[in-house]
């Protein structure tokens, strides 16, 4: 949650603040500021979006050459101009922002005021810095001091940026348990808490490590660790491009972001999989080939749409590997004790590569003799790094808050994982085999084709963008993507909507069916398709509208439903990949047509953060 952005150099700060602000927005957008220092220190916050801020600025001084911003996602106080940030300490000398969330903030704001020190926010930030300028004060230490002292009586998840207001070019940073990275100019330094406000700049970077302290002038950075001993920073090449963080003439990202998956699907398939040659190349999972196989257990963690990826993965790896799967809230497994045994292997899911609740999970998981297998889409990111193997996904930059390409792209990889393991234990025919390669490879083509068609769905959106309840019901692999069309409703539409396996509807939700209700059908051929037909039948004799997702040439189905989409045939393994499409664009529609900012609904954020 949160983005965080600093500069110090020889530019005027405030502009290159400002925009790498907006393109940090999808981490938080209740409330944004940002604090400047000239003669003196300068800061300047408001409720509301990045825009509301650049609006409140028109005519102010805004001259500077270091700075830092802070668009915010609430944790500790409402969203208000008294909570934004940056914080000032309360001599007015320091001024910070930060990300994640301290603990153990109650007590020392219970030390701070038996000090004599009072607040004018609600945050746990603001405890922080004043917790920071009271040991600098009482300990007569610089700021880099006191900051190290600080974080050592902290409990929780944290990266900040402060600068003083008598040091006109230095930004002291940390990190624990939240991103943040250095962009290596000439002259000049940017901070940030991804790479997207720092590619147009400079494709040279460092990500900070946890319990790392950077000490950053324009022409100097210093990485320590908590103990004060020096750090040599590990420079990266960043490779994505400016144009991926763009809208690129989409009214949205998310839109641009569904449109994008043919390539998307098709980059993380490249150089992995050769249909013709009836090979998969996966150095992760070669290199740990035998670990996988003649595990006894795979567990998978993760959260959100990540979690639906998991489901499904789960279904595919039991199908072909014959290994037991379970799949886990990385939010609860990290809290209920979970029996680990070495040799359990371990695959954690996420999008961003810095989820709190699955990053702690690894970390226990990990100490416990597991091994770590990191499905993720952010290079550099703290899961791939914690990992002791893994993929990442290719699907570029994901802006928009709801998850869509990286989705495909986890089944992507999670399918050809599934695939090379069933190959090298010998659990699936190779005729089988070859015939999933060649239907994976045909995937990007299959989805360009359902695209094509997305107006049909557009029409459909209309039709029901006002109902109050949405039912999503699947069967098998298809499962899954019922609790992900329903959350991407949720998330996107503000519609309670409910995703279901097919068969358990009338364990209870059937209740809720009247004429009122839309129901979505994910009904492709396959193994369970008389089944899901028969349910159909029970919502169609109640009443029920009901919109259907099918494969091209069934003509059941669209005679038991109001609205149908047609998608192409795939294998019952692979359709989970096409059927998502449909869930994806009916939500985006819905939520256009109810005049919602899709890219950034409300109270979400793109990357979790805090736990």
């Amino acid at each position: 949650m949160c983005g965080i952005v600093g500069y110090t150099g020889t530019k005027q700060a405030y502009p290159i603040i400002l925009k790498g602000l907006k393109r940090l927005e999808y981490r938080g957008y209740d409330s944004s500021g940002v604090a400047l220092l000239d003669k003196t220190l300068k800061v300047f916050k408001k409720k509301g979006k990045v825009a509301e801020l650049e609006e409140s600025l028109i005519g102010q001084d805004v001259q500077a050459h270091i700075g830092i911003g802070h668009t915010r996602w609430a944790t500790h106080g409402e969203p208000s101009d008294r909570n934004a940030h940056p914080h000032q300490s309360a001599s007015g000398r320091l001024a910070m922002i930060h990300n994640g969330i301290i603990e153990n903030y109650a007590q020392l704001k219970r030390e701070l005021i038996n000090n004599g020190y009072s607040f004018t926010s609600d945050t746990d930030t603001e405890v922080l810095l004043n917790f920071i300028e009271d040991i600098q004060h009482n300990n007569e230490c610089s700021l880099e001091e006191a900051v190290r002292i600080a974080l050592k009586r902290v409990t929780g998840a944290y990266c900040i940026l402060l600068i003083d207001a008598q040091d006109p070019e230095t930004i002291i940073a940390a990190r624990k348990g939240s991103p943040l990275v250095i962009g290596i100019g000439k002259g000049e330094h940017f901070l940030a808490s991804d790479a997207s406000p720092i590619i147009e700049y400079t494709k040279e970077v460092v990500y900070v490590n946890d319990y790392e302290l950077a000490i950053v002038k324009p022409d100097e950075l210093i990485l320590k660790n908590l103990g004060n001993e020096k750090v040599t920073p590990f420079i990266t090449k960043l490779d994505m491009e400016l144009a991926a963080i763009e809208k690129g003439g989409y009214e949205h990202f998310m839109i641009k972001e569904i449109f994008e998956q043919p390539e998307t699907i098709y980059d993380c398939l490249r150089g992995r999989l050769d249909a013709a040659a009836g090979t998969i190349t996966m150095s992760g999972v070669e290199n740990n080939i035998e670990q996988l196989i003649s595990a006894s257990r795979i567990v998978i963690v993760a959260c959100g749409t990540s979690w639906h990826a998991g489901l499904i993965a789960e279904y595919v790896i039991e199908e072909l590997c014959r290994i037991p799967v379970e799949v886990e809230y990385a939010s609860e497994f990290r809290y209920r004790n979970p029996i680990i045994n070495k040799g359990d292997v371990i695959i954690a899911i996420s999008q961003s590569g810095e989820t709190a609740d699955t990053l702690v999970a690894l970390e226990r998981a990990k100490a416990q003799g597991a091994l770590i297998f990191g499905v993720v889409n952010a290079v550099g990111s703290s899961i791939a790094r914690l990992s002791h193997a893994g993929a990442y996904t290719h699907s570029g930059p994901e802006i928009g808050v709801a998850s869509t390409k990286a989705f495909t792209g986890q089944l992507a990889i999670l399918n050809m994982m599934a695939l090379k393991m069933a190959k090298a234990k010998g659990t699936i025919a190779d005729e089988y085999y070859r015939k999933l390669l060649a239907e994976l490879q045909d995937i990007p083509e299959k989805v360009g084709a359902i695209l094509k068609n997305a107006g049909e769905l557009k029409i459909i959106a209309e039709k029901y963008k006002n109902a109050s309840d949405f039912l999503f019901l699947g069967r098998g692999y298809n499962f899954p993507i019922a609790l992900e069309g329903a959350l991407k409703l949720k998330e996107i539409s503000y519609i309670h909507a409910e995703g279901y396996p097919a068969a358990e509807m009338k364990h209870g939700p059937i209740a809720l069916v009247d004429e009122n209700l839309p129901v979505v059908f994910v009904a492709t051929k396959d193994s369970y398709h008389e089944k899901i037909v028969s349910n159909m039948q029970e919502i169609k004799a109640r009443k029920g509208k009901v919109i259907s997702i099918i494969t091209e040439g069934d003509t059941v189905s669209p005679g038991l439903s109001n609205d149908v989409f047609a998608i192409p045939p795939a294998d019952e393994l692979l359709a989970p990949m096409l059927s998502v499409i449909p869930m994806q664009l009916l939500s985006y529609y819905v939520g256009v047509a109810k005049g919602i900012d899709v890219d950034k609904p409300r109270n979400l954020a793109k990357s979790v953060t805090v736990e």
